[in-house]
């Protein structure tokens, strides 16, 4: 989009990502949201949804200017439902305006009406202005008396002034039609949304209670609304560690992407190995909050892009460790984890004593402990950090990291932790993070396969598969991975956000794990089953959503 002239309260049209325009308004970030350095932007809440973020300039044009071209390239219902909300947000704006003009018009007319009355005719007058004076020299001695025994500041004021003080209005607030509009009262917004809007609401102030909350479109939010007395704790960016009862410790921060330069840098140089979906995503928010980074990849020109925002250029894993206190990696896989480390010119070639490590990668419990070992052994310290997430929260800055190893480390990261994800969970020892990693993937490859095994039921029932979406996303399982998937699916978009491949990977890792100790997966084993089919369908580069064209084939 082009960069355009806008203020504060301007509705807008704003883009952000992969994510088509939306409908919003300009308003007052919160006092704790601070402002994204470098290119100008604007906060800007959406309607129809419960998001705010901030959006660049350039990625956001007039509401109105727009409006029709908007409504031809996009014709959802949700999107559809947030622009009736606009347009009756401008309707009762309208209506608003309109009655404070007739309040006006009303009062004046009403100040004449008294003045015509209480206007007395000339005999009237003479009569009461000769009563007047008698009466007031008849008691100006009264009157002196009354005021050298009261206070000078009191005395000094005219019975007009004095009556004004004691009005029962409070002064200095304005009338009720004055009130900023610029962020919309909780009221209001009632008002607002009510009819067939009322499941999409505007962000609750932290005294409202946050009730029926929309789960569509999420990808937008910074701060979770579930608990009402926090809504804008989440973004303060602080540091917050909080030890649990099973022993594990989490650091929590907001989107540090869109909260830039709340982030105090690490003075540690970091390195970083592995530029793919997931490992873009992280450097690049290491780079925005500060870090000083030097990059590596096995495909050298994926550093190209990274060199320009500031990265150094490593020529080997060994060189990248040999010259930064703290190296993060994430590859795909437990052969690649391995190669990277025990390989020619690899990690282990670079590490001495106090040299830093930080595996990322999603692996099994043996290989994360083989790597740890290793390192350990030539004076090195260890940490495994495997993410929890999809490439846009790796570009956002939201990803969820579980980390064990190391303690003194996992802290010294924690700068590093705060620009890549929103929150991080200590585990304890080496394999721990390996091993929850495998669980959460699981849980959602299994749920991603019933996913596409209910929308390809639909379809062959003759049912509508949009009309499941709908309802799915009005009930329990509302979630914003499953209105993703299923849009992908909706639209024949298999783009990769977490690839096929690595997702059956992932199920066949934690198969092993119950394997192990004997624990029963069979949920995992029949979606793994339906993974596997897929693959042998040329899938396995696409998003792991592709996993409906096993069941259409």
């Amino acid at each position: 989009m082009a960069a355009v002239s806008l203020r504060l309260g301007d509705l807008v049209w704003g883009k952000l990502g992969r994510y088509p325009p939306w409908p919003g308004k300009i308003v007052n970030p919160p006092k704790d949201l601070k402002k994204p350095r470098g290119k100008k932007c604007f906060f800007v809440k959406f309607f129809g949804t419960e998001d705010h973020a901030w959006i660049k300039v350039e990625q956001l044009k007039p509401y109105h200017a727009h409006k029709e071209e908007m409504i031809k390239i996009n014709k959802g219902k949700r999107f559809q439902q947030a622009v009736d909300a606009v347009e009756e947000f401008l309707r009762r704006a309208k209506g608003k305006d309109q009655t404070s003009s007739h309040n006006s018009a009303d009062d004046k007319s009403r100040r004449n009406s008294s003045e015509e009355r209480s206007r007395p005719n000339s005999g009237d007058e003479k009569r009461k202005l000769s009563l007047s004076e008698g009466k007031v020299k008849k008691n100006m001695g009264e009157g002196k008396k009354r005021v050298s025994s009261g206070s000078s500041e009191r005395g000094s004021k005219s019975p007009l002034k004095r009556a004004q003080e004691q009005s029962p209005r409070k002064r200095g607030r304005p009338p009720k039609d004055e009130k900023d509009l610029t962020v919309p009262e909780s009221s209001t917004v009632k008002g607002m949304m009510a009819g067939p809007m009322a499941a999409f609401k505007w962000q609750p102030t932290a005294s409202e209670p946050v009730k029926d909350a929309d789960p569509h479109f999420h990808h937008f939010l910074l701060s979770q609304t579930e608990k009402p007395a926090v809504c804008y704790q989440a973004i303060t960016k602080k540091l917050k560690i909080c030890e649990e009862e099973t022993g594990s410790t989490s650091i929590q921060a907001a989107d540090s992407t869109a909260v830039n330069g709340s982030i105090t840098p690490t003075d540690k140089k970091i390195g970083f190995l592995g530029l793919g979906l997931m490992g873009s995503g992280i450097v690049s928010n290491l780079l925005k909050m500060g870090h000083t980074v030097t990059v590596w990849n096995r495909t050298a020109e994926k550093c190209d892009l990274f060199i320009q925002e500031g990265a150094r250029l490593g020529r080997t894993p060994a060189e990248v460790v040999s010259t930064c206190d703290i190296t993060f990696a994430c590859v795909s896989d437990p052969k690649a984890a391995k190669d990277l480390v025990l390989g020619p010119s690899g990690v282990l070639q670079g590490i001495r004593p106090g040299k830093c490590y930080v595996d990322m990668s999603t692996v099994d419990a043996d290989t994360v402990t083989e790597l740890a070992q290793v390192i350990v052994s030539r004076g090195g310290r260890f940490l495994e950090a495997p993410v929890s997430g999809n490439q846009q929260l790796s570009n956002d800055g939201m990803l969820v990291i579980l980390a064990a190893g190391d303690r003194g480390l996992y802290e010294d990261c924690s700068s590093c932790f705060q620009a890549m994800g929103k929150t991080s969970f200590f585990l304890g020892e080496v394999g721990n993070a390996a091993k929850m990693m495998l669980i959460v993937n699981m849980v959602q490859g299994s749920f991603m396969a019933t996913i596409a095994e209910g929308l390809t039921l639909a379809q062959v029932t003759g049912q509508s598969q949009q009309t499941l979406l709908d309802i799915l996303n009005q009930g329990q399982l509302a979630s914003i991975f499953l209105d993703q998937k299923c849009q992908n699916i909706l639209q024949g978009n298999f783009k990769p956000d977490f690839y096929l491949k690595y997702i059956q990977k992932d199920l066949r890792l934690a198969i092993a794990l119950g394997d192990a100790v004997n624990h029963p997966t069979p949920m995992a084993a029949a979606a793994n089953e339906v993974y596997k089919r897929a693959k042998a369908l040329d899938q396995s580069d696409n998003d792991m959503s592709a996993v409906y064209r096993a069941y259409i084939h």
